[in-house]
């Protein structure tokens, strides 16, 4: 079945700007760019980048994983409209595989494809930019040093929400994104937005301290 940009665009009404439709929107582009050239099924491909988010503001505000979420509400609807019961399960899986930071892993190629889609959408230019959106709506300081990011305390005890900041965000999550990706395409794409991002926040640090 096809689900039309309308139809999803529904389902994302109280979504921040950071995970609004325009961002649905953006890695369903993504998506379907990396699908063609490693010959994923387009329409698996299509359905799970639309619903990926279903849910997230609820799912986040009562600490619920919102990948399942998201994946729950997805096979709901699916199974309402008469989809295929295969077909729905390679949907919600990609669905429920496709969170930086938790399990299960992207199992098929159209999983895969998608986590590598949404993870572009956190680096380069847009990467960038929803960090400070998000730093901005939560209160967070514009900078901070990169040498006060204790990378190693981080990793046994995440994050910190009253010293994170888009700085934080950039070498916690964003800078190890690249060696993380699965498909030969998403990898090839993430090279350069590394690179920007990288540049961007040495710049800013300067900036930042009168060197430039």
């Amino acid at each position: 079945m096809r689900l039309t940009l309308e139809d999803a665009r529904k389902l994302y009404a109280d979504a921040d700007s950071v995970h609004d439709f325009d961002h649905i929107a953006r890695v369903l582009a993504m998506a379907e760019r990396i699908a063609r050239v490693e010959a994923a099924d387009q329409e698996i491909v299509r359905a799970a980048a639309l619903l990926h988010d279903w849910g997230r503001a609820e799912a986040v505000s009562q600490g619920r994983d919102h990948a399942r979420e998201a994946a729950a509400r997805a096979r709901r609807w699916l199974q309402e409209r008469g989809a295929a019961a295969a077909w729905i399960e390679a949907v919600t899986h990609a669905i429920a595989a496709h969170r930086f930071r938790a399990e299960p892993a992207p199992a098929t190629l159209e999983a895969r494809v998608l986590f590598d889609a949404d993870k572009l959408d956190a680096i380069g230019a847009v990467g960038i930019a929803r960090a400070f959106a998000y730093g901005g709506a939560h209160g967070q300081r514009l900078w901070a040093s990169r040498d006060a990011v204790d990378l190693a305390h981080w990793e046994v005890h995440g994050d910190d929400p009253t010293a994170h900041t888009p700085i934080h965000e950039f070498v916690v999550k964003l800078a190890r994104i690249k060696a993380r990706l699965y498909t030969a395409e998403g990898q090839r794409i993430a090279e350069d937005r590394h690179r920007y991002m990288e540049e961007f926040f040495r710049r800013m640090d300067a900036e930042v301290q009168g060197a430039l």
